[in-house]
């Protein structure tokens, strides 16, 4: 059954690993179609595609999508979701999930699964989804996020270095007491409205990850775990040559 939420996939063309990123083809299909369909196949009662780049617009015009012109100036996709939260004239209530383009086959169960959190949670601003840690050289990897939450599911701090630290060396990764983040968000465009509107947080500046400035700002993100594995996102050519190979049972 559709639900009161929204899915917002930005997309620009401009990529410094991987120019024209939404257009390329998995198994012939643009990148950012595929997200689409995924959401579209979700219980989203609206899915859009916010892009600055006309051909982008052309591509996704051309299968039935929907899509919101934004700017080309804006330095992260939160601040083009509040574009089109405005663009919309969508109430500070309204429930938008960010899905990225770069996802071809995030599961739409994930996406209902981050806005019901905001559907049940209604002091919560903005939430996410995390996954248990197995692998050492995950944790200790700084490119994977991780994220400790509270026991009434909100997020307590996200990190790029190894937390929660074990003082006694003993704590086994299994436990589920370590968590990796998911870049899978929903908020409220109220929530959207405020962000852009506040400066860059020096948590957010000295981890680089912008879901701090929230937190910093006394904002609350709630947080379960994922109901789905989840989908890797394609940053390079070689990423997207495999996936093509491995679709086609190469």
């Amino acid at each position: 059954m559709k639900q009161d939420f929204m899915c917002v996939i930005p997309a620009r063309f401009g990529s410094s690993r991987l120019p024209g990123k939404p257009l390329l083809l998995l198994a012939g299909k643009p990148l950012v179609q595929w997200a689409w369909e995924s959401a579209t196949a979700s219980d989203a009662g609206e899915v859009v595609i916010a892009t600055d780049d006309r051909r982008i617009a052309a591509a996704a015009e051309g299968f039935g999508a929907r899509v919101v012109m934004t700017r080309d100036d804006h330095p992260s996709g939160t601040d083009r979701l509040a574009e089109v939260a405005e663009s919309l004239q969508l109430s500070d209530d309204q429930v938008v999930v960010n899905l990225q383009g770069d996802e071809p086959s995030v599961s739409p169960r994930l996406l209902n699964q981050v806005a019901q959190l905001l559907i049940e949670h209604s002091d919560a601003s903005m939430s996410t989804l995390s996954e248990a840690i197995h692998d050492p050289a995950d944790f200790d990897n700084p490119n994977v996020v991780k994220v400790v939450r509270a026991d009434t599911g909100r997020a307590l701090y996200f990190s790029r270095a190894s937390i929660p630290f074990s003082r006694d060396g003993d704590q086994p990764l299994f436990e589920g007491l370590v968590q990796r983040h998911l870049g899978l968000y929903g908020y409220r465009a109220g929530l959207l409205r405020r962000f852009v509107g506040w400066p860059e947080s020096a948590l957010e500046r000295t981890e680089k990850l912008e879901q701090l400035r929230v937190l910093q700002a006394g904002e609350g993100i709630w947080i379960a775990e994922a109901c789905a594995p989840s989908s890797p996102g394609i940053d390079t050519q070689a990423q997207l040559d495999s996936l093509n190979r491995q679709w086609a049972g190469q």
